[in-house]
């Protein structure tokens, strides 16, 4: 076997015809696995030294290996800069999600301190900004309202008979719920990333995670109205509870608290205003102008000379406690009730946080972890359940707003985290006059880019309208059946278009283009021409128990045998051919009795059946000759072929394909039978399989095989696969597919090996045609 080069971008190979036991010789197979026993691994895992010790400590703590090598004149100023802004932009998003969260707005301000700290330790991407996340703080708020309602601290007023809310005793009961599901949360978290279980995400698509934060923003905005016009409004949880909250907004409404109306309609305005203007300069400023910022620290000021919340009844955030909270352990008999919602909220918030990290890593140039990033998130959500934190995530306004400031480092979050201390130890108690509407002002405005997600829709019409469906099911489920049930649905609905899509695939014929070595599908290009007696058929997914029956029904469609029909047309050929040697016998018996002789008609006669075979050729001698006839196929490929037989009995000789004078009718897809115009033969002698899509070989597609192998073997055609992979021929090994009558020359590397095979083995000489066609392959082979 040699390559010659000839000119640049042609070559030419000569090599023999190579099946796979003959490829199996020529690169001489392995007889036994490269890689290490299970033994030998579990050894090697449990062996410790010293340069193993230090690289694993060095993955689980990444700080240790970049902080030594830390830049302070490259990186220190930019750093500074982008620390102090992102600081700045943590201060109000503290504030605002703790509400979403349904906790006092402090405790906003401790998650945006303690799990940043842990992620500059044990995070491996140097520009995302976690900590509070507009979602995960709603799937928090959602958890702490279901299990501790309003309802529950009532308490009745002696004096005037009314009852009244407990509202110290409610949020002491939600702070510890929320921080036992971050707690909870946390340790899922951890345990999945310590056993490398980073590649769960995988299961959350593009388009799920998009609509999912999009429903989740829908839900976010409605938990804003009663704030932003000033009502009460009851709280609701479970399936239809967005629904149900949506009408009781509706119900208040007449109650709006106009000052309320006011404040959100300037805070608005004023924010809407400059964010815009922010992104129109962006690349003039050197820093956005903290706009949030200003707005709470203006909005305080005038709350607070114009006595807003006690002549106007308009609701302010109220006491905000100075200092930080000792470390509590969080509340383990809760967790029965908080399982499905601490994995569900972990699993959000560990998504957006790789997918804004694999981003930005690209952007940048540098790898980010997935199985360390779960290990991170996970450790910042154990530390932040013991002081009273929520479930933390990647922002994507603070990373775009750090990315775009010159954050180079994890050690912005370090800067950003002693502002946030400062605020919390000595600024706080300065905002208690910050009215809720302009922090629900803030959320919404921060809200932009989850709705500007709705330019997916025309995109993914165009594109793929699978992932379409995915978006637009999962963004109805997040709204309608709640962020936790929605979240489960949505992967379902995901896993569902997958195997969906793989009982729909693409079959083909192939066909060869003259002057190369390639085939491809004859319905795609023109110039791809079937070679005559030999069908090519492909499936452009792997088969699988689940359309196992789809492949098998597509082969006789698409090769025009409906080898039900044969099959049972032989069956019946075969049942009147013994009926009819019976009654022979039984006639020839008696006839014998009657003349008193062996069998031997009176006077020398011919018998009629002998005088038949002098006139037209006896059967054993018609068994001897080819009957192949070029076939025009239509483009369609839709065409059934019944089986009609004139002459007697199929028999294979040993180097020729079909024989006997076997008449195909054709059968139209629609079911006639003799079609007007079309009488012809089906002169397929063989069938190639190309499996080059299939990975893996499921009992299913053995048995398949296996009785596409003996089914077309009874009506005298060929079967070879094409294009196996090694995993897939060792799996077909281990099942006992090669036997035999199923030998494992039946395997080829190529669909061109095969085909020249099968020229060569029915006989060049008697298809001159096919022979023609074979000498204007593009590979000159070594027959």
């Amino acid at each position: 076997m040699g390559v010659e080069e000839q000119r640049a971008g042609e070559f030419y190979v000569e090599r023999d015809v190579m099946n796979e036991l003959c490829l199996d010789k020529l690169a001489r197979r392995r007889t036994h696995s490269t890689r290490p026993l299970l033994k030998e691994r579990v050894k090697d895992s449990l062996r410790c030294s010293v340069p193993k010790l230090k690289r694993s400590v060095l993955s689980f703590i990444p700080i240790l290996s970049w902080l030594p090598r830390y830049s302070v004149r490259q990186d220190a100023l930019g750093d500074l800069i982008s620390g102090i802004s992102v600081g700045v932009m943590h201060l109000p998003m503290g504030l605002a999600y703790a509400l979403l969260a349904s906790v006092p707005p402090v405790f906003g301000l401790y998650t945006s301190f303690y799990p940043v700290l842990m992620y500059c330790i044990f995070g491996t991407s140097r520009h995302i900004s976690i900590g509070t996340f507009a979602v995960t703080s709603i799937m928090i708020g959602t958890t702490t309202e279901r299990l501790a309602p309003n309802s529950n601290f009532m308490t009745l007023n002696g004096t005037n008979g009314t009852h009244v809310l407990d509202v110290v005793a409610r949020d002491a009961i939600r702070v510890q719920i929320a921080a036992s599901t971050t707690f909870l949360s946390g340790i899922f978290l951890f345990l999945l990333g310590m056993i490398r279980f980073g590649f769960v995400v995988t299961f959350l698509s593009d388009p799920l995670v998009r609509g999912y934060m999009t429903g989740a923003g829908i839900q976010v905005v409605l938990s804003q109205f009663p704030s932003l016009f000033g009502i009460s409004v009851g709280r609701f949880s479970g399936p239809l509870s967005q629904v149900y909250l949506l009408i009781d907004i509706c119900r208040h409404l007449p109650e709006t608290n106009i000052a309320a109306v006011v404040v959100t309609l300037v805070a608005l305005a004023v924010l809407i205003v400059v964010k815009e203007l922010n992104i129109y300069y962006e690349k003039k400023m050197p820093v956005p102008v903290p706009i949030e910022l200003i707005t709470i620290i203006v909005a305080t000021l005038i709350s607070y000379y114009c006595n807003l919340h006690s002549l106007y009844k308009v609701a302010v955030i109220g006491q905000i406690p100075k200092g930080l909270k000792p470390p509590r352990s969080p509340d383990v008999s809760l967790w029965g009730s908080i399982v499905g919602d601490a994995f569900a909220v972990g699993i959000v918030g560990y998504a957006v946080n790789i997918s804004l990290g694999k981003i930005f890593g690209q952007k940048h140039g540098y790898n980010v972890d997935s199985n360390q990033e779960m290990v991170a998130v996970g450790l910042c959500n154990i530390v932040g359940g013991f002081f009273q934190c929520h479930v933390v995530a990647a922002s994507p306004p603070r990373t775009l707003l750090q990315d775009s400031t010159g954050g180079k480092t994890q050690v912005v979050g370090m800067i950003s985290s002693v502002l946030v201390l400062i605020f919390i130890l000595q600024l706080g108690s300065l905002f208690e006059e910050l009215p809720k509407a302009v922090l629900a002002c803030i959320v919404l405005v921060n809200l932009r880019g989850l709705f500007m997600q709705f330019k997916d829709i025309p995109e993914l019409w165009k594109s793929n309208k699978f992932d379409l469906l995915v978006w637009l099911v999962t963004l109805v489920c997040t709204i309608l059946l709640n962020l936790d049930i929605g979240l489960g649905a949505s992967i379902g609905f995901s896993m569902l278009t997958v195997i969906f899509r793989t009982q729909l695939p693409r079959y083909s014929i192939l066909g060869h283009v003259p002057g190369t070595e390639l085939y491809l599908d004859t319905d795609t290009y023109e110039e791809a021409k079937e070679i005559p007696g030999i069908t090519i058929f492909r499936s452009s997914t792997t088969m699988y128990y689940t359309n196992a029956q789809l492949y098998l029904d597509a082969l006789q469609e698409k090769s025009g045998i409906d080898i039900g029909m044969l099959l049972m047309k032989k069956k019946k050929r075969d049942t009147e051919e013994k009926r009819k040697d019976k009654k022979e016998k039984n006639k020839a018996k008696k006839e014998a009795k009657k003349n008193g002789v062996n069998g031997c008609l009176p006077n020398n006669t011919v018998h009629p059946d002998d005088k038949w075979d002098e006139e037209k050729g006896s059967p054993e001698l018609k068994l001897n000759q080819t009957a192949i006839a070029l076939v025009d196929r239509p483009i369609n490929g839709q065409v059934n072929w019944a089986f009609e037989q004139q002459g007697t009995g199929f028999d294979r000789g040993p180097e020729t394909g079909i024989h006997g004078d076997d008449h195909m009718t054709q059968m139209s897809s629609t079911g006639r039978e003799g079609e007007v115009g079309r009488s012809s033969f089906n002169d397929t002698h063989t069938i190639i399989l190309d499996l080059s899509t299939t990975n893996f070989a499921d009992t299913a597609t053995v048995k398949t095989l296996k009785n596409i192998f003996l089914n077309y073997r009874k009506i005298d055609i060929d079967i070879y696969l094409t294009g196996c992979q090694v995993c897939v021929v060792e799996q077909l090994s281990s099942a006992d597919f090669f036997s035999e009558s199923i030998p494992k020359s039946c395997l080829f590397s190529t669909i061109h090996d095969a085909v020249l095979h099968s020229l060569r083995l029915h006989g060049a000489s008697d298809v001159p045609i096919i022979y023609e066609y074979a000498l204007d392959l593009a590979c000159t082979t070594k027959m």
